[in-house]
């Protein structure tokens, strides 16, 4: 099958992707492209040349040849029950294809959503890749192996049809095939208008990800208090606007070249076969009378259903070819490899941590974030790294989970490159607690445990809510820790607060088996002595673990074994919080500064 091009000249094998798209929805069901099988074959075979063609020809022969009325109505008995049994097989096969249309939109959401967990966090911050993300999941959205299927179904159907057809016209007079040559070139039009929809789909991509983005927006609660309290919403929808606009700019500049390709298809495939068929039919049986009434008949009938065949071919092949450009962007999705690759060795225990001379630069950053970081930590160890908003802690905690992977240097765990442990056992040895924590549309202990949860695992839930500071709060409520959070689902869901969902988070590190505890930024929400209570407790749990502490309010630094200093994306200072006052460096003046302001606050009490 031809290649076609997309704007940025990558070649785009339709047939391959055709039988990707296939080949995933068959393993996915088979009986969605069995059932569309069954009811194309049987309804158009029946239509385009059982009905129209063998059952006229039949009839118009028991009437040319004078044949009995016995024989008229044992035909017309023969025609009722093909119909009861074709409505038979109609049924069937549509209860075939809505058991297998769910099944398959399950499993392929399944395999997409999987493969976007697994990608790299890099990956979130390309609006490249949204895009290619965006017009995999359009394949769901749009229901394309549906429609996929049963444009290949109607596909072969119709060149069954089409060659029943075409064997009885052949029969009557092969001059008539002449006449359907200029079909074919319908093929050729469908697969260049195929690629201009494409295009124009492309182009309109980003646009459409800016409408749901706000459409999403509007309705989710995170947002709806900035919405009416600012002006925010005008800005919104002044960028709804503009993506609908240039929606319709697109739309304009390949609609005349749309309309030439289907004016061009039409000519081919229905003016030229249908006029000429007609012209030589009537020349033969009105001046030549070489044609019979009954095969004047059956020969307009043909030609009709040749017509009919060979557009329905050509439509489906041009919805199959515009479908393998999407199938494109699922297959590449579905391949894409991560930068951040998985090692071979299993992690099962945490002896020291080591940051060797590490450069960090993010891929669309003009400068590095982390410049020649290195520090050791050892098991039991806690420890504070500390800094201003943008001196790098974050970053730092990405690399330690492998979220992303180093510039330069190298990060050794038990001595060994991060590099070459598995991912998943790797992370599993760390409890993290992040400073843009997330809690989800669940109950509060599947919050906590990550899954369902028995009676056992519930009052392993309640423990780390006490240890976390929020059991009393939770405790208040009627289901208590099943209760789910938000109303969004649940009518008696429940709404917590920006530190009782920050205490919340933090209980998912306490319920969690972990050798070394990564705090970031955990407290952002807390005022700073609830912030020193829950730093306490923390301590308190993690006794006889390893803990890395990280933010840039220092009231709890005191308590650490260790205080690291960055500023800039390198470390300026590192000791303890008496080694550090001593050292009246940086440190010092943050801390100075912090304490100086936190006693302000407290005398305007």
């Amino acid at each position: 099958m031809a290649r076609v091009y997309q704007k940025d000249h990558k070649r785009v094998p339709l047939f391959k992707n055709v039988v990707f798209g296939l080949k995933l929805g068959w393993d996915a069901d088979k009986r969605l492209l069995i059932g569309y099988l069954i009811n194309m074959i049987a309804d158009q075979v029946f239509a385009l040349y059982v009905q129209n063609i063998l059952f006229l020809q039949m009839l118009l022969g028991i009437i040319d040849s004078k044949g009995s009325f016995e024989q008229y109505v044992k035909t017309l008995l023969v025609f009722l029950v093909l119909s009861v049994a074709l409505k038979a097989v109609n049924w069937y096969s549509h209860y075939l294809r809505m058991v297998a249309v769910k099944n398959v939109l399950k499993k392929v959401n399944n395999k997409i959503f999987a493969k976007a967990v697994s990608l790299d966090i890099a990956c979130y911050e390309d609006p490249a890749f949204y895009d290619k993300y965006q017009r995999a999941t359009d394949v769901l959205a749009w229901s394309l192996f549906d429609s996929a299927s049963a444009a290949v179904a109607a596909i072969i159907a119709s060149i069954i049809s089409l060659a029943l057809v075409i064997g009885t016209v052949t029969s009557i007079d092969p001059r008539y095939l002449v006449l359907l040559l200029p079909s074919a070139l319908v093929f050729v039009v469908e697969v260049y208008k195929s690629k201009v929809v494409y295009k124009r789909d492309k182009e309109m991509t980003t646009n459409n990800r800016i409408k749901a983005y706000i459409q999403r927006t509007v309705f989710l609660k995170d947002f709806s208090k900035d919405m009416r309290t600012s002006n925010i919403f005008s800005v919104l929808m002044v960028r709804f606007k503009n993506a609908i606009d240039s929606n319709v700019e697109i739309l304009r500049k390949y609609g005349v070249k749309l309309f030439l390709y289907s004016a061009v298809s039409t000519l081919f495939g229905e003016f030229i076969p249908v006029i000429g068929t007609y012209a030589l039919a009537a020349y033969q049986f009105v001046f030549t009378k070489t044609l019979t009434v009954s095969a004047f008949s059956v020969v307009l009938a043909s030609i009709n259903s040749v017509k009919e065949s060979t557009m329905r071919i050509a439509q489906n092949f041009e919805v199959m070819s515009r479908f393998a450009y999407y199938f494109q962007n699922m297959r590449e999705f579905l391949d894409f490899e991560s930068k951040v690759a998985d090692g071979s060795v299993k992690c099962e225990s945490f002896e020291s941590l080591e940051f060797k001379n590490v450069y960090f630069q993010y891929p669309s950053a003009k400068k590095p974030t982390l410049e020649n970081v290195s520090f050791r930590i050892s098991k039991g160890e806690t420890i504070a790294l500390v800094g201003v908003n943008g001196a790098g802690k974050s970053t730092l905690v990405k690399l330690l989970l492998r979220f992303y992977d180093v510039t330069e240097g190298e990060i050794l765990l038990n001595g060994r490159n991060i590099k070459d442990y598995e991912l998943a056992s790797l992370r599993g040895i760390f409890g993290a607690v992040f400073q843009d924590y997330r809690n989800f549309a669940l109950t509060v202990n599947e919050n906590l445990m990550c899954h369902e949860c028995d009676e056992d695992e519930k009052k392993k839930a309640e423990i780390a809510l006490k240890h976390s500071g929020v059991w009393e709060k939770i405790s208040s409520l009627p289901e208590k820790g099943d209760t789910v959070l938000t109303r969004e689902f649940e009518k008696d869901g429940i709404g917590l607060s920006g530190g009782e969902n920050q205490k919340l988070s933090v209980a998912r590190l306490f319920a969690k088996d972990f050798s070394f505890a990564v705090l970031d930024e955990p407290s952002s929400a807390l005022d700073p002595i609830a912030e020193y209570r829950m730093y306490e407790s923390l301590i308190s749990v993690t006794k006889g673990k390893t803990v890395l502490y990280i933010s840039h309010r220092l009231s709890s630094a005191v308590l650490s074994d260790r205080i690291i200093v960055l500023d800039g994306g390198r470390i300026c200072e590192e000791g303890s919080h008496d080694e550090l006052i001593k050292k009246d460096g940086v440190y010092k003046e943050m801390f100075t500064l912090q304490a100086s302001s936190y006693n302000k606050e407290k005398e305007g009490e």
